[in-house]
């Protein structure tokens, strides 16, 4: 299933470009974003690896991730979104956004999209978001969408030099 453009209310999700790897280091190379992600800020090598290895695995046959480029119609991307495959028809669903583009519901469109993606072209039974104990903006976003608390996974990534607690919530295709 390849390339995948999905449009939402406010945003459009694309494949990642090569041309993207700039766009993208203003997000993963930024303090005030990675605090709340599952890795440290990123170089601008790491930045253009990132996109590159997006780029390939996206073309792989047996697809196990759908690493998307958000944009706002204009094609310039100002966040990404990630759901990845795993288990039984389950997925696990991250995001990301510039830090000047936060409050802005670009996220929340994003991760609607790529939940009914999951759901009705994928035919997932189980989308799951893992999520910082202080990152309160996602923890809105996943309560907006239907998301139901799970519980809390100790030590759960290692990130900006501490371990860190994630908050597990889920959703379900028959909720």
């Amino acid at each position: 299933m390849h390339p995948v453009t999905l449009t939402g209310r406010v945003v459009t999700l694309r494949e990642f470009r090569e041309d993207d790897a700039a766009d993208v280091h203003a997000i993963v190379g930024d303090d005030r974003v990675t605090q709340y992600l599952s890795f440290d800020s990123r170089t601008m090598e790491q930045s253009i690896e990132m996109v590159a290895g997006a780029i390939e695995r996206s073309r792989h046959h047996a697809r196990n991730e759908f690493y998307l480029a958000v944009t706002r119609g204009d094609d310039k991307l100002i966040g990404f979104t990630r759901l990845a495959l795993g288990g039984v028809r389950a997925a696990k669903i991250g995001y990301a956004v510039n830090a000047d583009q936060w409050g802005c519901g670009y996220a929340t469109d994003s991760v609607h999209i790529l939940i009914n993606f999951g759901f009705d072209q994928l035919a997932l039974r189980r989308i799951t978001a893992a999520i910082g104990p202080n990152n309160a903006a996602s923890l809105a976003i996943a309560r907006k969408v239907g998301m139901k608390y799970e519980g809390r996974l100790r030590d759960h990534v290692f990130t900006n030099g501490s371990w860190r607690d994630s908050l597990l919530y889920s959703l379900l295709s028959t909720d």
